[in-house]
């Protein structure tokens, strides 16, 4: 499957992977949306594909950010018990909605709003003060969550997350929960999306940069939770507000021309 493959094809794959997965595991956000536009605009792969690929790779990496977030003791575990089963389920109904439909009406206005979220998280950091509240609007959060990370090829982070953060969570643990339970959505994904595409979709173009993908991202996982852990609440909102603003005014941009 991976014969013929050289250093040099593999090493961009890998840095994308580790550069992705260290921005994902700090701020709970961005391997999806950077490497599903690397697989689509850049390669032509299809977008159920694509999107099936990378979270094949968040199968392992995701497990990884969620055990190192585990023992960094980032985890919420009563958010992450209200977030597992509305996400697993919207992540289903996403997958079997890419394999049957396009979703490409549907992204331009859901990038926007995002970059909206992001906008607002800068905000929130330029006025930060030390007071989190427990958020109230979680299950829904997951179930939408899950819908267009499948269907969109990311989109848990970027909704998730933001969407906690803006309701005052504590960064932290939002950011290291939201990994964690991404583990469970990702294997849920990627099994409803082998099932619809079969093995046919997978071609070794495909494999290529996925085994790329995946080795970045194995080598970079443990780091971004050390990242969350130690960088101050202000510039953790900071930083996921333009990481979210700059990938979603992209992708809507991309999604418009």
């Amino acid at each position: 499957m991976f014969a013929g493959i050289t250093l040099a094809e593999m090493l961009p794959y890998v840095a994308v992977g580790f550069a992705a997965q260290l921005v994902d595991g700090a701020l709970g956000m961005a391997f999806g949306v950077i490497s599903s536009t690397l697989l689509v605009s850049v390669l032509g792969i299809a977008p159920a594909t694509a999107s099936a690929g990378v979270h094949l790779v968040e199968t392992m990496t995701t497990g990884v950010s969620g055990l190192s977030h585990v023992l960094h003791r980032n985890v919420n575990w009563r958010l992450f018990a209200r977030l597992l089963i509305p996400g697993v389920i919207g992540g289903v109904l996403g997958a079997y909605v890419l394999t049957a439909l396009d979703a490409s009406v549907t992204r331009p206005f859901v990038m926007a709003y995002l970059s909206a979220i992001g906008l607002y998280l800068l905000f929130r950091a330029i006025r930060f003060t030390p007071h989190h509240r427990e958020p109230k609007i979680v299950e829904p959060l997951g179930l939408a969550g899950g819908f267009l990370d499948a269907a969109g090829g990311g989109g848990w982070g970027p909704v998730v997350t933001s969407n906690l953060l803006a309701q005052g969570a504590q960064p932290r643990t939002t950011i290291g929960t939201v990994n964690t339970t991404e583990f469970f959505l990702t294997l849920t994904i990627s099994a409803t999306f082998l099932f619809h595409i079969g093995a046919q979709g997978f071609t070794p173009d495909f494999w290529h940069p996925v085994l790329g993908l995946l080795i970045g991202g194995v080598i970079a996982a443990p780091f971004g939770a050390m990242v969350a852990k130690h960088v101050p609440t202000r510039l953790l909102l900071s930083l996921v507000g333009v990481v979210l603003t700059a990938t979603s005014a992209f992708s809507l941009y991309r999604a418009l021309i």
